[in-house]
């Protein structure tokens, strides 16, 4: 049976996906914008309801985690079966958030893995509450680091044919889903970083949002865009997204140019980064932990 600080966690970490698909204007990916359009309105509603059937989930994670304590080979394998039944869910509610179930299942595991250490599992919303803290990044490290040794371990229960994205992965070298778990999310805590410096520098909270993503897009190997795009625009991607940072971000008026026609580009050529988004509702989880 899950306790409350598991379902907590749980709706704290929905909270940050649909948080993420709030956010707007999100270059190539889903956002509101969409609901004005009538070839892809019913696909963000839809990813806003599926979004919602991850709750049970990672709930479920968060129990397990809790009750082992450890980052530990048979937690990792519970976590996976969990996981995959959470995936049929997901499907049958619509589809979509495969990459961000993978994020947030294991970054909720490590907040209940810390928590049953003797750390805080506390949650609380920091919207517009400035620069992320040193305690705050502090446990931020601590819950990834956690999250890197659960997905060291092979999920003993996985289906033995690969994924598009592990296909992707071996075809162009990149680290894909489950390196960058392993690496302990790298780009969640940059897109932590450029939360908390978007913030002190003045700016919205959609701006420092639309900031940390563009953060990840311009490092990220994404696979989905190396599945569509090829490296050459893997590469273009990550080029206009630093072109918006170096502009100044998204609070001043030559990134807010630079954004939109990034926007513009990577709508007219159906590219998507949505390894990025995952990655970002990632970070908006653990911006909503108290340190």
């Amino acid at each position: 049976m899950n306790s409350r600080e598991d379902e907590a966690l749980a709706r704290a970490a929905v909270a940050a996906l649909t948080g993420q698909l709030a956010l707007a204007p999100k270059p190539g990916l889903p956002d509101p914008r969409d609901l004005n359009a009538r070839t892809t309105h019913a696909d963000h509603r839809a990813l806003r309801w599926s979004a919602k059937a991850l709750t049970p989930g990672l709930a479920a994670m968060a129990a397990a985690a809790r009750r082992t304590a450890e980052p530990t080979p048979a937690l990792r394998a519970e976590l996976g079966a969990i996981g995959r039944c959470t995936e049929h869910t997901l499907t049958l509610a619509g589809g979509g958030h495969r990459g961000a179930l993978w994020v947030l299942g294991l970054l909720v595991a490590g907040v209940a893995v810390e928590s049953g250490t003797g750390g805080s599992a506390s949650v609380t919303r920091v919207r517009g509450s400035g620069a992320t803290t040193q305690d705050a990044r502090g446990r931020a490290h601590r819950i990834t680091a956690l999250a890197r040794q659960l997905a060291a371990h092979p999920d003993r229960g996985a289906p033995p044919r690969p994924t598009r994205g592990s296909a992707v992965s071996v075809k162009y070298g990149a680290a894909g889903a489950r390196g960058e778990a392993r690496a302990g999310f790298p780009h969640v805590r940059r897109a932590l970083d450029a939360l908390g410096a978007a913030r002190a520098g003045g700016a919205d909270e959609g701006q420092a949002r639309l900031d940390a993503l563009l953060t990840v897009m311009s490092t990220l190997q994404d696979t989905e865009l190396l599945h569509t795009a090829g490296p050459i625009g893997l590469r273009q991607v990550q080029a206009g997204a630093r072109a918006v940072l170096e502009a100044g971000g998204t609070a001043t008026a030559a990134g807010a140019e630079a954004l939109a026609a990034l926007d513009a580009d990577l709508h007219a050529r159906a590219w998507s980064p949505r390894g990025s988004a995952g990655l970002l509702a990632g970070a908006l989880f653990l911006d909503a932990l108290a340190p």
